[in-house]
């Protein structure tokens, strides 16, 4: 019954719960302990009816005590009043017999006032009220005390009652905005811990373009010149393949800066920071001497995704771009971004000269001899929309281009 299920029962754990814990075995204490007395008076002054007082005594306990045990079932309310009204009628049984039953009116007005609402308590707290005047009227006789006792006990009951009430709920109220503000605070570790991870991220990409990079064209620079002063066909030969090899390497490892430190979303959306990478990759096309056309469009109506999705689909793009770039020798490629209601697609299409698709088991599409397609690439691709709880699928046929189209759920920031 609400004795013990109580609000503050329903509250977390709080500095108040043993208050709370206390006042409900203080209310247990005093209805037994009165219970007793009034048994015990019966007996002593060996009234008329202390066998028919002691019978309705322990039948009161027993049903207060059923209350107790059925506490955590959560009864509705129409059960609480008729195990109440069962309560009042066993009392009330007494009260005709003895005086003494009155002090048990004190008890039962908080037993009514925690276990149903105000505005059903209250009313039943009157009843009661009237109920202590006829028995305490029936022994006594109508009295200034037999009647501004019970009126005094019934208005303390009532006042500590709802402030009891108001108390607990307050208590709930506090420990809510407690958890709420926990939860606040572990998303803000979060952030922090993100923030902090791509401010290493950034970080080494700076490093690794201040150091491996600019080394790299520095050697490459170094070797061209070489090869312009050395007159041997054979050695011509050797440092045009080291040249390459730098200069291959030292684009691997620009894509890998890029990877580090996605260019856009600093401080522009999902679509921009896409728009902006195919025309960076196109303009990059034109230096390298394999014009590709790229372009960029959106479908859906945008949302806005977290950190985490618009860094993995900008990387994504970056990587089927890379790839298009160096292995697909085409002259056009586009990249879709769509919203899809529940979900985004992102898909890089390109006129290249693809390679053979991969089996249905998952495996990597390249196979043995096709055109220096990556595995690690793929692989990674997979990997980020895996990571997203997202889809891959590549479809590609040698000399008919390739299609990677990725799906990620959206999940709000």
């Amino acid at each position: 019954m609400a004795v013990i299920q109580i609000p503050s029962e329903r509250v977390a754990p709080s500095a108040l719960r043993p208050v709370f814990t206390a006042l409900r075995l203080g209310l247990h204490v005093l209805v037994i302990g009165l219970t007793l007395f009034v048994v015990v008076r019966a007996l002593l002054d060996d009234a008329p009816d202390e066998i028919g007082v002691t019978v309705l005594a322990v039948a009161f306990l027993a049903c207060y005590g059923a209350g107790i045990a059925a506490a955590h079932r959560n009864l509705p309310t129409w059960a609480r009043v008729i195990w109440l009204v069962s309560l009042l009628v066993l009392w009330v049984g007494m009260s005709a017999m003895t005086p003494d039953a009155a002090f048990l009116a004190f008890p039962l007005f908080f037993l009514e006032l925690h276990v149903l609402a105000a505005p059903i308590a209250v009313p039943l707290v009157v009843v009661t009220f009237g109920l202590s005047v006829w028995g305490t009227a029936t022994h006594l006789g109508f009295e200034v005390g037999s009647i501004l006792g019970p009126l005094i006990s019934a208005g303390v009951a009532i006042v500590i009652g709802l402030g009891y009430r108001a108390m607990a709920q307050e208590t709930q109220e506090r420990q809510a905005l407690i958890l709420d503000l926990m939860a606040t605070r572990e998303e803000l570790a979060a952030a922090s811990r993100e923030a902090g991870t791509l401010a290493e991220r950034e970080r080494l990409a700076k490093e690794i373009h201040d150091t491996v990079a600019q080394g790299l064209s520095s050697i490459q620079m170094l070797l061209h010149a070489a090869e312009r002063d050395v007159a041997d066909e054979a050695t011509q030969q050797k440092l045009q393949l080291a040249r390459e090899t730098a200069a291959q390497n030292l684009g691997e490892t620009r894509r890998f800066i890029r990877e580090l430190a996605p260019p856009s979303l600093d401080a522009q959306s999902l679509p921009a920071a896409l728009r902006r990478l195919t025309e960076s990759t196109t303009e990059q096309s034109l230096q390298s001497g394999t014009p590709l056309r790229v372009e960029f469009s959106t479908s859906g109506e945008p949302v806005m995704l977290s950190m985490a999705a618009d860094a993995a689909l900008l990387r994504i793009a970056q990587g089927s771009l890379a790839n298009v770039l160096q292995h697909a020798n085409a002259s056009h490629a586009s990249v879709t971004l769509s919203y899809l209601g529940d979900e985004i697609a992102l898909d890089v299409v390109d006129d290249g000269v693809g390679f053979r698709s991969a089996p249905a088991n998952g495996v990597d599409g390249e196979q043995p001899g096709d055109a220096g397609v990556g595995g690690f690439g793929l692989r990674a691709i997979r990997q980020r929309a895996a990571a997203l709880g997202g889809s891959v699928d590549i479809e590609s046929t040698p000399g008919d281009g390739t299609a990677i189209s990725v799906r990620i759920p959206v999940v709000a920031p």
